[in-house]
């Protein structure tokens, strides 16, 4: 089972980035997916998570500025990000909790994560 997270990069202040994760070895359709983010020296911190309903979630300081979205189909969760801001930047993880219809932000009960894509905003 794995989740591969892709689509970082540098950008500037304003300016967005989509970012992707793809699972492989299951289906992810019932899980919930969420994403999460690890700025340099801050612990890892939620971000955002849809269930398998397709009901969303946000951190505050996302909230009205990223979306996520998933395409069961493809087995991929999507985070579009907007507006991004410096501190934004973070590595960015998205992750899977198994059979899950509740979300939650407490990532110890995420099964599976992904490996991480880094996210620079330049002001």
């Amino acid at each position: 089972v794995q989740l591969q997270a892709f689509g970082g990069g540098l950008v500037q202040a304003g300016g967005y980035l989509r970012l992707s994760c793809a699972g492989s070895g299951r289906t992810f359709t019932r899980d919930t997916m969420g994403w999460f983010r690890q700025a340099p020296g801050k612990e890892r911190d939620f971000v955002s998570a849809i269930n398998w309903s397709g009901d969303t979630y946000y951190a505050s300081s996302v909230k009205g500025r990223f979306t996520i979205s998933k395409d069961n189909a493809k087995n991929t969760v999507y985070l579009q990000m907007n507006s991004l801001r410096s501190e934004d930047t973070a590595v960015y993880y998205c992750a899977a909790d198994r059979d899950s219809y509740f979300y939650t932000r407490d990532m110890r009960q995420y099964d599976y994560w992904g490996q991480g894509t880094l996210v620079t905003v330049s002001s």
